[in-house]
């Protein structure tokens, strides 16, 4: 069994992290005030870019640069949008740091603000996260009490306050545009880019928007330092990064890893502890749903960003889904087809048909009704994947896509039948 890396995840031996008092007792709330106190916010910015985190929501844009886009001098308030609506399939890192280590990701969010410029940030939690809700508000109450929340934070002279926002169980709003036009009150369309919420954000304000993830690993890289950081991972994958296994693992879990230690399969061996029952690995998404998915012969790639995507997938959300060969890869990329399809918001029309279509076509060939042409059919829809607004409905491409080229067998033997069978006559429909 190897050892946790532990960053952002609190020591195993600590319990009950949801008072000051408690967060305060292993080093809490140190790194805002060294930000506060001895460093600009230019200097804060100057530590991320050195420490080169990237972003741990999915897109792993680095931080420091991303916060660098906020325009100097502006006349508008600044604000800071923290995407704590974890909806992809297959992740849950967010929700551990929000119900066990929440005034972590509340510092986070303070030196972010500090950094930018901000007085006002928004914590958009999924809807769904009712306990988790519930915990941020009594943090953030507790946080006020202390001083480190409101006016003059510290005795700094640093004003800030943060509000929760709970989302109603979009997945488009974790789309950090979608998020910021529910945040408004309107109904979460993504927005075309540029502009960038950087520039025009929330109520057409600049606006920096990180994951939890991403938050939460702020105030170690403060109080230690940027260059400390970038010793864990690799030159491309600085720090470590929480992983969500599940599927067919005998120890499902949230584990925090050093990047580029080990192998996609070591860390699924040595964490979750094999396949229950001694079956074989057949196929793993790395990174959540809409991530393309690797054979079990692919497995032997180091985790990190850079070495997952040379395989043709993503570390993405960080949700590491393990499925073993009893799986029907059919009726998987169904199911995925099938929750796109869902979550669509409908405001692009290859997202809002695509979806359809795929659903369609997939169904067909699970229930045997499938025809010699549909697996080009679908690989032809796929070719638009990058003509929506957003990136839906490039996350329903993604995997579809993928099952279809590394299981394409297991398709055509669907769709081959001894018995001759009519031609379908039916149309794609249009809806």
């Amino acid at each position: 069994m190897s050892n946790e890396t532990r960053i952002v995840l609190p020591p195993p031996a600590s319990s009950d992290l949801l008072t000051v008092h408690a967060y305060q007792e292993i080093g809490g709330y140190k790194a805002l005030a060294k930000a506060l106190k001895t460093l600009t916010p230019g200097q804060v910015v100057e530590e991320l870019r050195k420490s080169d985190l990237r972003g741990r929501g999915g897109a792993g844009f680095p931080t420091g640069m991303k916060w660098s886009f906020i325009p100097k001098g502006s006349p508008q308030p600044v604000y800071l949008c923290c995407n704590a609506d974890e909806s992809e399939p297959g992740t849950c890192k967010d929700r551990i740091i929000i119900e066990q280590d929440p005034h972590k990701l509340l510092e986070g969010i303070l030196i972010a603000c500090y950094a930018i410029g901000s007085h006002q940030a928004f914590i958009y939690i999924r809807g769904e996260f009712h306990r988790g809700a519930q915990i941020l508000q009594m943090a953030i109450e507790d946080a006020r009490r202390h001083g480190l929340i409101g006016p003059n934070i510290l005795e700094s002279g640093f004003d800030c306050e943060i509000d929760v926002y709970r989302g109603a169980g979009a997945y488009i709003c974790g789309e950090e545009t979608g998020l910021l036009t529910s945040l408004e009150g309107q109904r979460g369309y993504p927005r075309n880019k540029p502009p960038f919420p950087a520039i025009a954000g929330l109520y057409g304000c600049p606006t920096i928007i990180n994951n939890v993830e991403t938050l939460a690993t702020i105030p170690v890289i403060i109080e230690k330092g940027g260059e400390w950081y970038t010793r864990f991972g690799t030159e491309k994958s600085r720090g470590t990064r929480l992983l969500c296994l599940s599927g067919h693992v005998n120890k499902p879990g949230v584990y925090e890893v050093e990047l580029g230690t080990m192998t996609l399969r070591e860390f699924i061996m040595n964490f979750g502890g094999g396949v229950p029952g001694g079956r074989k690995i057949k196929a793993v998404i790395p990174g959540g749903s809409s991530m393309p998915v690797l054979r079990e012969d692919q497995l032997d790639v180091k985790l990190t960003f850079e070495d997952i995507q040379t395989m043709g997938s993503s570390l993405g959300s960080g949700a590491v889904i393990v499925m073993d060969e009893t799986v029907d890869m059919v009726e998987i990329a169904l199911l995925i087809a099938r929750f796109y399809e869902h979550e669509s918001c409908g405001q692009c029309t290859p997202c809002r048909e695509g979806t359809h279509w795929f659903v369609q076509i997939l169904e067909a060939i699970h229930q045997g009704r499938g025809q010699p042409d549909d697996l080009d059919l679908i690989l032809d829809i796929c070719r638009s994947e990058y003509t929506s607004i957003c990136p839906l409905w490039a996350a329903a491409v993604w995997p579809v896509r993928s099952f279809v080229q590394q299981f394409r067998g297991e398709f055509e033997r669907k769709i081959r039948k001894p018995e001759p069978r009519p031609e379908r006559t039916e149309a794609l429909t249009v809806h």
